[in-house]
């Protein structure tokens, strides 16, 4: 595989769910091996994230790269936060 087939490559994470595509790559320049990865991920039509991906959460390189990792969504992230957010209990006392 040549590297202009590797960019724009459709990232799927370790649940089969397309998360982005490959919009750059980073060498090591003595050994010509992949570090890493940087993923253009797909939110919305109007915004783009990107996303760098180290060679060892790469699971397979072929018709898609499947990473042995899962990235959530956006949106899953911002429920989970909610989530996670601690209440807390205000009293308010009159001051006569």
């Amino acid at each position: 595989m040549q590297i202009k087939e590797f960019l724009g490559s459709t990232v799927l994470d370790k649940n089969a769910y397309a998360v982005g595509k490959i919009s750059n790559v980073d060498f090591d320049t003595e050994t010509g091996k992949i570090e890493k990865i940087t993923l253009t991920l797909q939110n919305n039509i109007f915004s783009r994230d990107e996303l760098e991906i180290s060679f060892e959460d790469i699971a397979t390189i072929g018709a898609y790269v499947i990473l042995n990792k899962e990235i959530p969504k956006e949106a899953d992230e911002a429920e989970e936060a909610k989530e996670e957010a601690e209440t807390v209990e205000v009293t308010i006392e009159d001051a006569e």
